[in-house]
């Protein structure tokens, strides 16, 4: 659920994957005793490029880019926040548009989410109000690792080695890591029990359940 992040243009940063078939809220509480880094392998398994990539390299990177974003101190972000309805049927938490700086927030998926919360119990992890803050420390993430310095450090620390030249080597870049730093940056910086992938992913199992949102809508939630 990771795109191309580039500042040039708009762009939206994929939350989390999610193909959910349960019914009920079962599947959410059983999402919940999920450890956040099987959620962050699963995340990068289901991302185009991965298919085929030995569970091990994906368990690998995903300890280094979480490592990363935990570690990020980005500059605030100097840009406008402007609250936006029809969230829910886009599959859209936030969305940072570069041209005005903005960031777009959809209050009915931040209500939901906030409602979910409460429902699955998990306000220990999620208190009250940080579901918005999650989504904004997210968008702040994905900025923070557009600067060229910082993408090519997070690029050698997640070690995905594209080119050797002698002692040399070219690194690439690995789909869907920016994700989960900027997961992992959210989580640390609100002081979060849990990673905001688990909220995602159980946001969109719950809506794949609602017919008036297409599933086609629900794979795949953005922040």
């Amino acid at each position: 659920m990771s795109g191309d992040h580039s500042l040039g243009r708009d762009h939206a940063h994929a939350h989390a994957h999610a193909h959910a078939h349960a019914e009920g809220l079962d599947h959410d509480h059983d999402l919940g005793r999920d450890h956040d880094l099987d959620l962050a392998v699963r995340l990068l398994a289901g991302t185009p490029t991965h298919e085929g990539r030995d569970p091990l390299v994906l368990r690998r990177w995903a300890e280094a880019a979480e490592e990363f974003g935990r570690r990020m101190s980005p500059d605030p972000l100097p840009v406008r926040v402007v609250e936006r309805d029809g969230g829910l049927a886009a599959g859209l938490l936030a969305r940072y548009r570069s041209r005005p700086p903005v960031v777009e927030v959809y209050v009915d998926t931040v209500d939901r989410a906030e409602r979910l919360v409460t429902e699955l119990g998990w306000r220990n992890w999620f208190p009250a109000g940080s579901v918005l803050a999650a989504a904004l420390a997210h968008e702040r993430a994905h900025a923070w690792l557009h600067h060229t310095r910082v993408r090519s450090e997070f690029k050698r620390a997640l070690g995905h080695t594209a080119l050797r030249l002698g002692p040399r080597r070219l690194y690439a870049h690995v789909a869907g890591a920016d994700e989960l730093a900027a997961h992992a940056y959210a989580r640390a910086a609100c002081g979060l029990g849990r990673s905001p992938l688990l909220l995602t992913e159980a946001l969109a199992a719950a809506m794949s359940k609602k017919p008036e949102v297409p599933e086609s809508e629900t794979d795949r939630w953005v922040s």
